[in-house]
C-alpha cells in the first residue's frame, strides 16, 4: 500500500496506467532523473561511510555505508525500468525487486558476522568526524528524495519507484542511529556501535523479506 498525501491509502500496481499520459511520461522521466541523481550520491556516501567506518573501526558506519551500495541498487534498477520498451515492462519490476531482496540478505550476515569479530577481537568504535558529516548530510538529504518518489511511484503505479523512495526514507531514519551511535561512543559508551549494526542487521533482512514477496511498497 502507499500512503497518499491525504493519508488515504491507495494499492500499488505493478503495471503503469493506460492510456499513458503526458503526465505519466513526464513523471517517468523525473522518476529516473532523480534516481540517477541518487545513484551518484550514494556511490560518494558509501566510499566515504566505508572509509570512515574502517578509520574509526565502527561496524555501523560500514554497515550504513553498505547499506547504502544496496540504496545505490534500488535507484539503478528504477533507471533501467524506466529506459526503452522496459518502461512498460511489470516482469522488469518483479525480475528488479527479487535482486534487491538478494542484496538485502547478502548484508545483514555480514553486518551480523562483523559484530561478533569487533566484539571478540576487542574493537571499539571511535569517534568519527567524517562518518558524523557524512551521515549528516543523508539525514538532511534524503528525506526529501524519499517523499518525492513515494509521490511519483503513486502516480505512475511504480512499485519499484515507491520501493527506492522507502529506502531513502530508511536511509534517513538509520542515519540517526549511526549518528546517537557515534555521539555514545565519544561519550565512553561502548556498546552503542554494535547495537546499532546489529539493529541495521535485522532491518536488511526483513526489507529483504519484503522485497523478496513484492510488499517493497508497503509502509
Amino acid at each position: 500500500m502507499i500512503f497518499g498525501d491525504s493519508g488515504t491509502t491507495t494499492a500499488c500496481r505493478s503495471t503503469p496506467p493506460a492510456p499513458e499520459s503526458a503526465r505519466w511520461l513526464r513523471d517517468a522521466r523525473t522518476a529516473r532523473a532523480l534516481s540517477l541523481a541518487t545513484l551518484v550520491w550514494l556511490g560518494v556516501e558509501s566510499a566515504l561511510g566505508i572509509a570512515a567506518g574502517f578509520a574509526a573501526h565502527s561496524v555501523a558506519l560500514i554497515g550504513w555505508g553498505m547499506f547504502s551500495l544496496v540504496e545505490a541498487a534500488a535507484s539503478l534498477i528504477v533507471v533501467w525500468r524506466f529506459t526503452g520498451s522496459r518502461t512498460h515492462s511489470a516482469d522488469a519490476e518483479a525480475r528488479a525487486g527479487r535482486a534487491v531482496a538478494i542484496s538485502f540478505w547478502l548484508l545483514a550476515p555480514y553486518l551480523a558476522l562483523h559484530v561478533v569479530y569487533d566484539l571478540w577481537a576487542g574493537h571499539t568504535a571511535r569517534p568519527s568526524v567524517l562518518g558524523a558529516v557524512v551521515t549528516a548530510v543523508s539525514l538532511f538529504a534524503m528525506p526529501f528524495l524519499g517523499v518525492a518518489k513515494r509521490r511519483l511511484g503513486a502516480r505512475l503505479g511504480s512499485a519499484a519507484t515507491s520501493g527506492e523512495g522507502t529506502q531513502n526514507l530508511l536511509c534517513a531514519s538509520q542515519a540517526v542511529g549511526v549518528l546517537a551511535g557515534i555521539a555514545l561512543n565519544g561519550l565512553g559508551f561502548r556498546w552503542a556501535d554494535p547495537v546499532v549494526a546489529t539493529l541495521l542487521a535485522a532491518v536488511a533482512a526483513h526489507e529483504g523479506r519484503k522485497a523478496w514477496r513484492g510488499h517493497v511498497c508497503h509502509h
